[in-house]
């Protein structure tokens, strides 16, 4: 009973096995293809050159691998055969029927019959063995048939003249030397297969190539046309959708998008354009009311307030506007670091830079100067110290902003990037009260493709991490 109990679980627990196994198997072939992908090239080009050239290579190796190893060894072997023959031939004639002293006939039957040069020398010993070639197909399989059909000691060279093969046989009292074509015991022809197949396999990798290269080319182009409108550039003007189908399908997606984005961008500005526009008329109405009025007191704390209207309407214009129409162009970072310098000593505040790599850098340069304006101005007003790197290189622009003042709570950073979001102990606010600096900055950086950090600063503060491609 036991034992009918036993292989009863074993059976119910193989499906369970074969699940483990399956499993088990996809880990190692996942954790297999992550070690291959590290050497893999990253770029469609060349991966697509792979899969156009190794799958040939592969056909190649094994066509020549079958010919080299079923062709032309037994082509070689064969004919290696036919001259072992006929020198075993010549030397049944020369031991079994007597001969002049000369040898003449048998010389004469084996250069015309045989197409052999053969004599007969006196019984000297056989030179020393010669050393094999590197590639010794022809020595082996002649040395084998020889020693097989002849049976005798025989020395052999096919190193010396590469048209012609000297084989010298020791007989009773004499010795045979045998001169034969390599052609006769050799199948000398085969590199001209090869030659034709290496040669038709680079002519059809040439047009695969010339052929990829244009089907790769408008992806490629699709890709600079999407990261420069990431960044916040202009397309290129001869940017259009073509290539295969699915590659204009997702050109043409894109020019639909841009489009989009770009629309929905003029009817935001527009809108709040108009908006500031209405509100400036009434700001304008309240001050020619304010100049007529007789209380100095009140016209100073209702100019006040008109004012903070004013300050407040630009931040709103400015966020949406965000210079979206404005064109790229060359920004100087050591001179914006410079000028900063020279504000923070207005604001009795301390400063140190730091510029490492190149000084220019490709961006909107009016919206740019707001961005970094935004940020190091919330340092400078909450913070009595301030350390600002900016690194400029591998097509990254990384400008790193510290100070040593409260902070922002971990918990409250993401939201000080929302619009229209005060936070009573932040610095997201400005003493005007927009509330918009940090949105603003980071809306900017956005369409630069590009993003604003916030984080723990080793001064005790907060550290603005601003990340650009340049």
């Amino acid at each position: 009973m036991a034992k009918y109990d036993l292989s009863w679980t074993e059976r119910n627990d193989l499906p369970a096995r074969a699940v483990r196994t399956v499993h088990a198997a996809r880990r190692v072939w996942r954790r297999f293809w992550r070690v291959v992908s590290r050497f893999m090239p990253k770029r469609l080009y060349a991966r697509s050159l792979i899969i156009v050239i190794a799958p040939m290579i592969l056909l190649q190796s094994v066509i020549a691998f079958v010919f080299m190893e079923r062709h032309w060894q037994t082509v070689t072997q064969r004919l290696s055969q036919a001259v072992t023959r006929d020198i075993a031939a010549v030397i049944d004639i020369i031991e079994t029927y007597p001969q002049e002293n000369d040898y003449a006939e048998i010389i004469r039957i084996a250069q015309e019959r045989l197409a052999l040069q053969i004599s007969i020398e006196p019984p000297e010993p056989l030179p020393p063995p010669a050393p094999k070639p590197f590639f010794s197909i022809l020595d082996r399989t002649l040395g084998e048939e020889i020693t097989q059909q002849i049976g005798r000691p025989f020395w052999l060279d096919t190193v010396g003249n590469s048209n012609i093969i000297e084989i010298r046989i020791q007989l009773d009292d004499k010795v045979l030397r045998i001169f034969a074509r390599r052609s006769q015991a050799y199948a000398s022809n085969t590199h001209i297969f090869l030659l034709w197949m290496v040669g038709t396999s680079l002519v059809l990798l040439t047009i695969a190539v010339a052929f990829l290269r244009n089907q790769i080319r408008p992806i490629s182009q699709l890709a600079e046309a999407a990261e420069s409108f990431g960044k916040g550039r202009p397309t290129p003007s001869d940017f259009r959708p073509r290539g295969a189908e699915e590659v204009r399908r997702a050109g043409t997606a894109f020019l639909q998008m841009r489009q989009r984005i770009e629309r929905q961008m003029e009817q935001r500005t527009a809108m709040l354009t108009g908006v500031s526009h209405d509100l400036r008329t009434i700001l304008t109405r309240f001050k020619l009311q304010l100049a007529i009025a007789s209380s100095k007191a009140d016209i100073k704390a209702l100019d006040q307030d008109i004012e903070d209207m004013r300050s407040m309407l630009e931040g709103y214009l400015a966020f949406a506007r965000n210079e979206a129409s404005e064109d790229p162009g060359k920004f100087d970072l050591a001179a914006f670091l410079e000028k900063m310098e020279e504000e923070a000593k207005l604001r009795g505040a301390r400063l140190k830079t730091a510029l490492s790599g190149e000084r220019e850098v490709l961006v909107r340069p009016n919206a740019f100067t707001r961005l970094l304006t935004n940020v190091i101005g919330n340092a400078f007003r909450y913070a009595p110290f301030t350390a600002v790197e900016a690194r400029h290189g591998g097509g990254m622009l990384v400008i790193t902003v510290d100070d040593d003042g409260p902070g922002i709570p971990p918990e409250k950073r993401e939201d000080v990037f929302k619009p229209f979001v005060r936070l009573d102990t932040a610095r997201n606010q400005d003493e005007s009260g927009t509330g918009l600096g940090l949105s603003i900055a980071r809306d900017i950086a956005r369409t630069h493709g590009g993003d604003v950090i916030l984080d723990d600063s080793p001064l005790g503060g907060l550290r603005v991490i601003i990340r650009v491609p340049a």
